[in-house]
């Protein structure tokens, strides 16, 4: 028992250590409940107070301690966010759902 707790403390730390920044959010800060995504790829989200942030705009909420949940992580030059790795995988940002935006009116 003690050998898997400290494997799922390792597998925990190790996925921290993917993260470039976790930022500490302030105390009512929402947290991301649903993906924008367009040909596949994620735009935006949408915020447990239901706002829309596109994914640029998110990353400097985040950055300001305005998302919780999340980090701030690089493939290449692109930043992206990431669920702040707690052991569950209900709340990864991969498993939460896609949210459908209405083009039409822009």
């Amino acid at each position: 028992m003690a050998f898997t707790l400290e494997k799922n403390e390792l597998t925990e730390a190790l996925a921290k250590n993917t993260l470039d920044d976790i930022p500490l959010p302030n105390p009512n800060a929402p947290k991301i409940t649903g993906l924008v995504k367009q040909s596949g790829k994620i735009t935006g989200y949408r915020l447990s107070d239901d706002t829309l942030v596109e994914k640029e705009d998110a990353i400097k909420l985040a950055r300001q301690g305005d998302i919780a949940g999340v980090g701030i992580a690089h493939r290449g030059k692109t930043e992206y966010l990431k669920s702040i790795p707690d052991g569950t995988e209900d709340n990864n940002l991969s498993h939460l759902p896609t949210v459908s935006v209405d083009h039409s009116t822009e």
